[in-house]
C-alpha cells in the first residue's frame, strides 16, 4: 500500500430528537446491509455522541473517488428520510493507520 493515501470521511448529522444507545444500534443494524460490498470502502464505523444528539459514521475508502461516488444526491436524500436532517461529510487523506487487531502500522 505504500504510495496510496487512503480516504477517511466523517459524516456526521444533528438529530431531531435525541436517540439512545439501544436506538441508534437497531437503527444502525438496519442500514449496515447497504455499505456491505460498496466499492472501495474498507470499512465503516457508525458514531453517536454522548448526549444522543449527533450521529454519524466513520469510513475508510480506497480513494476519494470510491468515496464521492457514494455521497450523491441519492445518498443525501437517503439520511435525510431516516434521521431527517442534512449530513454533513468531510474527507481527510489517511497516510498512517494503526490496526490493533491485525498488529501492524501501515504507512501508505
Amino acid at each position: 500500500m505504500t504510495g496510496r493515501i487512503l480516504i477517511t470521511t466523517i459524516t456526521t448529522f444533528s438529530l431531531p430528537k435525541a436517540i439512545t444507545l439501544a436506538e441508534a444500534r437497531e437503527i444502525f443494524k438496519s442500514t449496515a446491509p447497504k455499505y456491505q460490498g460498496v466499492s472501495g470502502l474498507l470499512r465503516k464505523q457508525y458514531v453517536l455522541s454522548e448526549d444522543g444528539k449527533t450521529a454519524g459514521g466513520v469510513y475508510l475508502w480506497k480513494t476519494r473517488a470510491d468515496a464521492e461516488a457514494l455521497y450523491t444526491e441519492a445518498w443525501r436524500e437517503f439520511v435525510r428520510g431516516k434521521y431527517q436532517t442534512e449530513p454533513s461529510v468531510t474527507f481527510f487523506e489517511t497516510p498512517v493507520v494503526v490496526d490493533n487487531v491485525m498488529g501492524e502500522v501501515q504507512v501508505l
